[in-house]
């Protein structure tokens, strides 16, 4: 049986003292007792405790340096997202570092890594979808337990204890879907993500309900969930090949896309079948951004205010770090979601 890593925050339960104590002790701080000191580093030495090399380099230098790693840059939701991380930042005086883990769990865990030992002094992180799919988050976990402070965004996990900000995925599908129940839409195709990417399910969940509320069935034909290449790659091939296959076989008047790169293929599907939008088949996603707003007709999206989520997100890490006092218990903050309506629906 694997033997479980000695950690500060275990050696601080043990001792019934705060890890930031811990830290000091180890660290022979003046501020720490010399017979507290001595207890903690002879304990640490029995058990043959050995400093993690990201929590050393993220609480012994103060860099005012944040790191972000986000899963990809194809989506425009993380972009502003990033804007709003910066612009918090920027105006408090600390620097950011942009990291992508393309997906990887293997990606992220070295990005953690490889930041920590350029002296970031805390990350803010949406899970990449290997890592979502495995179910599997010591590194992020072990990080955080050392007293580094983490927050996630957007794709989280309620399996880590940190601070999220999310928006409320559930509702804003729920509206886009009664939008176009609203509009005598019956017949609604959902293009979604797999289960284990929390933004997926959730939208899925809203997707559901507001079906259930406005007295239609749920029909599991007109659902397709988006897998992926090998190297991670959303398979818009797949994508076109299941809904052409619908479009084939299945009455459809509407699609929901859960996010607006799948909007725009299945646009892109409907024109090559010469079907109208928005007479004959209606279209709205979420993620307003340049696609939603540039291409022909233009689409109808669900706002996740992604520079709101970004300020938000910087601004707990920021308070964290600087709270010297004692931490508050673990929060989530939630963003509410808007429907823009445009020429798809």
């Amino acid at each position: 049986m694997k033997k479980e890593r000695l950690t500060l925050k275990k050696i601080a339960q043990e001792f019934n003292v705060s890890i930031s104590t811990v830290s000091k002790a180890l660290s022979d701080s003046k501020e720490i007792s010399t017979e507290t000191k001595e207890r903690i580093k002879a304990f640490a030495r029995h058990y043959h405790y050995k400093p993690n090399n990201v929590a050393l380099s993220l609480k012994n230098q103060q860099s005012r340096t944040l790191g972000v790693i986000i899963p990809e840059v194809v989506h425009y939701f993380f972009a502003t997202v990033i804007d709003g991380i910066e612009a918090v930042a920027s105006a408090q005086g600390y620097n950011v570092m942009v990291a992508l883990s393309n997906e990887s769990k293997e990606r992220e865990s070295i990005l953690i890594e490889a930041l920590s030992n350029n002296f970031i002094d805390g990350f803010l992180l949406s899970l990449s979808k290997k890592t979502m799919e495995s179910g599997e988050f010591s590194h992020i976990q072990n990080v955080i337990d050392q007293g580094v402070p983490v927050v996630l965004f957007d794709r989280v996990s309620d399996q880590i204890n940190c601070d999220k900000v999310i928006v409320n995925d559930r509702r804003g599908a729920y509206d886009a879907v009664q939008h176009l129940i609203e509009r005598q839409r019956r017949d609604i195709v959902l293009i979604t993500t797999p289960d284990y990417v929390s933004v997926g399910k959730l939208r899925t969940e809203g997707y559901l309900e507001a079906l259930h509320d406005a007295g239609l069935s749920a029909n599991n034909e007109l659902i397709i969930r988006v897998v992926e290449t090998p190297d991670s790659q959303t398979d818009l091939s797949y994508l076109k090949t299941e809904l052409e296959h619908i479009l084939q076989t299945q009455k459809v008047d509407a699609i929901f896309a859960v996010n607006e790169i799948y909007g725009a293929e299945a646009m892109a599907v409907l024109k090559s079948y010469n079907l109208r939008i928005p007479e004959d088949v209606a279209v709205i996603c979420f993620t307003d951004g340049l696609i939603s707003k540039y291409v022909s007709p233009s689409l109808s999206t669900v706002n996740q205010h992604g520079q709101e989520i970004g300020k938000t997100a910087a601004q707990i890490l920021i308070d964290r770090l600087e709270n010297t006092e004692g931490q508050e218990p673990y929060y989530t903050s939630i963003v509410s979601c808007e429907v823009i309506p445009r020429e798809s629906s």
